[in-house]
């Protein structure tokens, strides 16, 4: 198993990069939904040719040569008014190798200093940590108006390893500057973004503002794992589902993360968001090196609402 933390990115958008590592599972279907295909296997690799995760790639970034194409267009206008607000927590299953493999959190805290930061943080549980044992918590500071990050912090430890990282985004010259940790060991990357760049605790808040319409592209550039990928998806459809937290019409959006400075290294994206005023992400679901990680919503909390927690019920996405 590797990678847990970036479930929400390439789940959320590598949304699922949220955590620290990721693990191979089977991938979900519906009736009426095709499942994900096989991801693509990754094309790093060391001097002994076995492939590198992203999550243990500590060479620095390169110019490819065969860069990934430009977005055509910058983000749409975001739908007010927000659909979230500070206080609201949404709770997660995470589901790897077929089995419940941990929780995850995403909550959105007081503002600060002039920003909204929103967390997400994953733990694995007792069983999944017998094979790899890992708890992260990545937050993300955003414009209150216009849900772009100037800031990242992720803070995980796998195995023992703590691994963090301090993320800047200059919306003026374009750039993401990243300072990390592995272990005792720092390190520098620096970037520079095409039209909008995000990060993958953030990115589903701002998804969750899209004006969503069937046939609508969307492309920005997004952090995740200490690398900068750029992800390019479309919503393809509005559709009904149950779930045992409850039963929701939802938009069906699906897209595929590529590194940009290692172009065939690419993962898939697939989130269903409710078509009502929350805008819940319901489901996100992440392709990796050997198969896929879903994140589930099982309880969810707002101001001024009832609480709804899952009951046993109806699911019509199946692994």
């Amino acid at each position: 198993m590797t990678r847990m933390r970036s479930v929400l990115v390439a789940s959320l958008v590598l949304l699922a990069s949220a955590t620290q590592a990721q693990a191979p599972a089977a991938a979900p279907a519906s009736a009426a939904t095709p499942a994900p295909a096989a991801a693509q296997a990754p094309a790093d690799s060391d001097a002994s040719g076995q492939d590198v995760p992203p999550v243990q790639d500590m060479s620095p970034p390169t110019t490819p040569a065969q860069p990934v194409p430009i977005c055509a267009n910058a983000l749409p206008p975001l739908r007010t008014p927000v659909a979230f607000m500070p206080g609201e927590l949404l709770e997660f299953d995470l589901d790897a190798m077929g089995a419940n493999a941990g929780k995850m959190t995403m909550k959105v805290q007081r503002p600060d200093k002039g920003a909204l930061p929103v967390q997400i943080e994953a733990q694995t549980n007792t069983f999944f940590s017998k094979v790899r044992r890992v708890k992260g918590v990545g937050v993300s500071y955003l414009h209150p108006r216009t849900l772009r990050p100037s800031r990242y912090t992720e803070d995980s430890t796998e195995n023992e390893v703590r691994r963090t990282a301090d993320v800047a985004f200059g919306a003026k010259d374009r750039t993401v500057k990243v300072d990390y940790v592995v272990g005792q060991k720092p390190g520098h990357y620096d970037y520079t973004y095409d039209k909008d760049a995000l990060d993958v605790a953030g990115a589903i808040y701002l998804m969750r503002q899209l004006p969503m319409k069937e046939g609508l592209s969307v492309c920005f550039d997004v952090y995740g794992i200490r690398r900068l990928w750029r992800l390019q998806g479309t919503v393809v459809k509005r559709e009904h589902v149950s779930l045992p937290v409850g039963e929701f019409d939802a938009w069906y959006l699906t897209g595929t993360a590529v590194r940009l400075d290692r172009p065939k290294q690419k993962r898939e994206v697939h989130v269903w968001i409710s078509d009502d005023a929350r805008r819940l992400p319901l489901v996100a679901v992440g392709t990796l090196d050997l198969g896929a990680v879903r994140a589930t919503l099982t309880a969810y909390s707002r101001p001024g609402e009832k609480e709804k927690r899952a009951t046993k019920g109806k699911e019509e996405l199946k692994w």
